[in-house]
């Protein structure tokens, strides 16, 4: 074995595992969203529709800014996103009071409804998610994801 293969092996050798942390999160976090996803367009609401109205629901009176950060999207997609749900009535844009060049977003009352109909979905999916899972392992998986985000939050760029 010459000593180029030696050193190249063990990098290579941990992506080899279907099964790791990492990649399981992701499967998961994938599924999970497509899953939710066939469900919302059931009930009209595309993906970036739906991403919005929740993100907004948590936050509502944030700025475009503040929610593409919340989205991870570029700041003119999540303008082009509201311009979409502000023509279908279920979005608004009021002026900020403290930044005139800024605009706060806030729910509809007419996607109030839509709300309640992805909260139920939300229900069913995390229900088909967690099926088989006692109530103390339940708990156990999402205090171990809390403490892994915990340990990544406000870690991001940063090197180790």
């Amino acid at each position: 074995m010459n000593s180029l293969a030696a050193t190249v092996e063990p990098a290579i050798a941990p992506f080899a595992s279907p099964d790791t942390i990492g990649v399981l999160v992701s499967d998961v976090t994938r599924l999970l969203r497509r899953r939710f996803d066939a469900r919302a367009r059931s009930i009209g609401v595309s993906r970036a529709q739906w991403r919005v109205l929740i993100a907004l629901a948590r936050a509502e009176g944030i700025n475009q800014a503040g929610l593409a950060e919340r989205l991870d999207v570029e700041t003119i997609t999540v303008g082009r996103m509201v311009d979409r749900l502000e023509e279908a009535g279920l979005v608004e844009r009021r002026a900020d009071p403290a930044d005139r060049r800024a605009w706060r977003l806030f729910l509809t009352p007419r996607a109030h409804p839509i709300l309640a109909e992805l909260q139920a979905v939300a229900v069913d999916v995390r229900a088909e998610m967690l099926a088989g899972l006692s109530a103390a392992e339940e708990a156990a998986l999402q205090g171990l994801l809390q403490r892994l985000r915990g340990n990544l939050d406000g870690r991001e760029g940063s090197a180790t």
